[in-house]
């Protein structure tokens, strides 16, 4: 997913409540220019539609500065908002080129339905949601689904058997399980306890 977002370099002693109040969220860029960072400000509307279709260290932005001027990439690399009213308070963004190798976090999805669960009446025991991954910034994949629809009873998926996109690297353990299908002890109490009474 591609998304565009427009800031503007915030003034030399704005202060942040003041330029909430005006309908803007403070917002900082790191790495754009080495070790240097750069304070900036978002239209609060422009912000709220960020937050809810980018994801945290996954989304690759293009962020737009006009009085620098400057274009790039970038993460969103933190969310600050109230903790219950969902207000933004602040966003941070870390500037990427075309050659930087990212380690990012990558959600798992799960399609179809196991033939041990279906056929075999097991449970399917998710062990990993998430994966982290190395790749360049055009490679960046929003998630990575999964087929468990093969998958019996007494059958397990590991990191390294996962179908990664091309130029997609898994980081960690390649033996870690991923999902695997368990035989169901549902009714296993039931009936030693009927065993014993009788």
């Amino acid at each position: 997913m591609q998304i565009t977002i427009d800031c503007h370099k915030r003034a030399a002693g704005s202060k942040p409540n003041a330029l909430r109040r005006s309908g803007q969220i403070p917002a900082v860029l790191y790495g754009h220019k080495g070790n240097e960072s750069l304070e900036l400000t978002i239209d609060a509307k422009k912000a709220e539609f960020l937050v809810r279709d980018a994801s945290v260290n996954n989304t690759l932005i293009n962020v737009n500065i006009p009085e620098l001027p400057w274009t790039g990439k970038a993460l969103l690399r933190e969310i600050q908002s109230h903790p219950w009213k969902r207000y933004l308070y602040h966003l941070s963004f870390f500037s990427v080129s075309a050659e930087s190798v990212l380690e990012i976090t990558v959600p798992l999805y799960f399609v179809g339905e196991a033939y041990g669960v279906k056929q075999e009446s097991g449970v399917m025991e998710t062990e990993l949601t998430e994966l982290e991954v190395r790749c360049l910034p055009d490679r960046i994949p929003q998630s990575i689904e999964i087929d468990v629809t093969a998958l019996k009873v007494g059958d397990a998926l590991h990191v390294h058997e996962l179908p990664l996109p091309e130029g997609v690297t898994a980081q960690g353990e390649a033996s870690r399980v991923v999902v695997m299908i368990s035989a169901t002890r549902a009714g296993t109490g039931d009936d030693e306890a009927a065993a014993a009474v009788v």
